[in-house]
């Protein structure tokens, strides 16, 4: 303790000797207190008044007027359609009327026509194959012979029988009547038994005789061929398949949607003059058309597919019932066909473009101030290619075909006619628009 006390006097009597205190040393302590409490609040001041006086002062911008940037689009006219519905459908074209060639007789072939062949044209009651005759023949001269023979004996028994009349009237007079024992009636009519026996027997050897000579009672086309020259064949035996050319059938389906825009003969009516039809297809690398006309529905709605058939009738497909000069394209069977069927009438609808419908039942509409309308139509029938609609519009309205990507009611557009704008430049020109 006592060493304390005496080590604070001499610090006091040291600091008592130093006095008064140094003016250097108390203004460096001054200098830094200031820049290290006053300085950055004032830095931060100053910069905030020369921000205000900068953005006072700044000049005004120029003022301009605001432009309203109108869309490109492609527009058509609505025009009321005066034609009828078209129902689209696709079909195969088969032959009306086919045939299974059959022999009717046994016997060996002996000769074949030149066009019984895998596609030979035949006329009606040409000879298509020819069985050997020979026996059929001995069987007719037999069945004619056994025929003379009957009649023969059918002339004696009359004889008989107008001999015994006689001879009765010559003893008893003309006052009794004889019994059909006198007067051979039973004989009579044995005979007369033995010459119908013989007059069939003789039309069914001439039948088999007939039958060696394969015809067939329509023009038409061989589709194949079963049997060759010396081949024998028994009765019942397919010789080939033969189909008519004088008329050929396609068979639509058709959904009720479908049906519901076509007069459609009833079920039950054959050869009734329905709608007619459009048929076309590639033939030999070529497209062509063909015109038929609707004969017949089956009747009858597929259990699976819940659709109808309608069946169409091609008259002369292979174009040999008209002039061997004419130009016209053939249709051979089991040509896959796409078809047209003339529908009801479409009179006072509006018959569009499908791509000018939007949503299913909205178009887009340019009015008389160049503002965009949108409008909500009744469609009656839309397919892949065309749209009929009704109410909402009319003929004279300017439909917008162009694909608008935010169309806003009231939107300034643009028209330009399809012959100077392609519908891909104006929708480019839209979206760059947009963005």
């Amino acid at each position: 303790m006592p060493e304390l006390c005496l080590l604070a006097r001499v610090r006091m009597i040291r600091g008592l000797a130093s006095y008064p205190p140094n003016l250097t040393n108390l203004r460096l302590f001054e200098v830094a207190k200031f820049k290290k409490y006053l300085l950055p609040p004032a830095i931060i001041f100053g910069a905030i008044v020369v921000v205000i006086l900068l953005a006072v002062n700044r000049p005004k911008p120029p003022e301009r007027e605001p432009t309203v940037t109108a869309m490109l689009v492609e527009v058509m006219e609505a025009k009321t359609s005066e034609g009828h519905f078209s129902i689209e459908a696709q079909g195969i074209v088969r032959p009306k009327t086919q045939t299974t060639v059959s022999a009717e007789v046994s016997g060996r072939l002996v000769a074949l026509s030149d066009q019984f062949v895998a596609g030979g044209f035949f006329k009606a009651g040409d000879v298509l194959a020819r069985i050997d005759p020979s026996d059929y023949e001995a069987a007719l001269l037999q069945a004619q012979a056994e025929l003379a023979s009957a009649e023969a004996t059918l002339a004696d028994e009359q004889a008989r029988s107008t001999q015994a009349k006689r001879d009765w009237e010559r003893i008893h007079g003309t006052d009794r009547q004889p019994n059909d024992l006198v007067l051979r009636k039973p004989q009579l009519a044995r005979a007369q038994a033995s010459v119908d026996a013989a007059r069939a027997a003789t039309l069914r050897a001439q039948r088999n005789l007939d039958r060696t000579q394969i015809r067939l009672p329509y023009d038409g086309l061989v589709r194949t061929k079963n049997v060759d020259l010396g081949q024998y064949v028994n009765a019942g035996m397919a010789l080939g398949v033969t189909f008519a050319i004088d008329e050929a059938e396609v068979r639509l389906p058709l959904s009720a949607q479908d049906r519901a825009f076509l007069t459609l003969p009833r079920a039950g009516e054959v050869g009734a003059e329905g709608p007619v039809v459009t048929l076309a297809a590639d033939v030999d690398g070529q497209t062509n058309q063909w015109t038929g006309q609707v004969v017949r529905t089956e009747g009858v709605i597929d259990e699976n597919t819940r659709l109808s058939y309608a069946v169409v009738s091609i008259t002369d497909p292979y174009q040999k019932m008209n002039d061997a000069s004419s130009d016209a394209a053939i249709l051979p069977m089991g040509t896959f066909v796409e078809c047209v069927i003339e529908g009801r009438s479409a009179a006072g609808l509006i018959q569009l473009p499908r791509s000018a419908l939007r949503g299913g039942d909205t178009v887009f509409i340019a009015n008389s101030n160049d503002e965009l309308e949108i409008r909500q139509v009744n469609v009656v029938r839309a397919t892949t290619d065309e749209v009929y609609v009704a109410d909402g519009i009319s003929a004279g309205d300017r439909v917008i075909t162009t694909g608008i990507t935010a169309p806003i009611p009231g939107s300034k557009i643009r028209v330009r006619g399809m012959e100077s704008l392609s519908s891909q430049e104006a929708v480019a020109e839209n979206e760059e628009t947009a963005s």
